[in-house]
């Protein structure tokens, strides 16, 4: 697979969206990768996402605070913070920065095996 192509996490970063914006960079039947941009997003009241495959997110611009099921406290998150996430965990996004883009790289991949 040689395929050549200049690309940048953080060329047109768009603010001010009306939902966030899923962009998905790379994937096959094992892994997904995705760029996330957040403007001032979070969860709707009361739901949780409860994804099959396990999450393992990076945060490169701007600020968030997630919140696992049974955690009492929600993680802030800030540029160069990262986390798994294991399939099934329950999770929410309490906030993201209002005042500039939240870009995430979100790699999805299978519980099994």
């Amino acid at each position: 697979m040689s395929q050549h192509r200049d690309e940048n996490l953080f060329a047109s970063v768009p603010f001010g969206l009306p939902e966030e914006l899923v962009s998905i960079l790379a994937q096959n039947s094992h892994i997904r990768i995705e760029r996330i941009v957040s403007s001032g997003h979070a969860s709707p009241e009361g739901f949780w996402y409860d994804q099959p495959e396990h999450e393992w997110v990076i945060l490169l611009q701007g600020s968030a605070e997630l919140l696992l099921d049974g955690d009492k406290k929600s993680r802030q998150m800030l540029p160069g913070s990262y986390l798994l996430i294991p399939a099934h965990q329950k999770h929410r996004v309490e906030s993201t920065s209002r005042t500039e883009a939240t870009v995430w790289l979100a790699v999805f991949f299978s519980a099994k095996g």
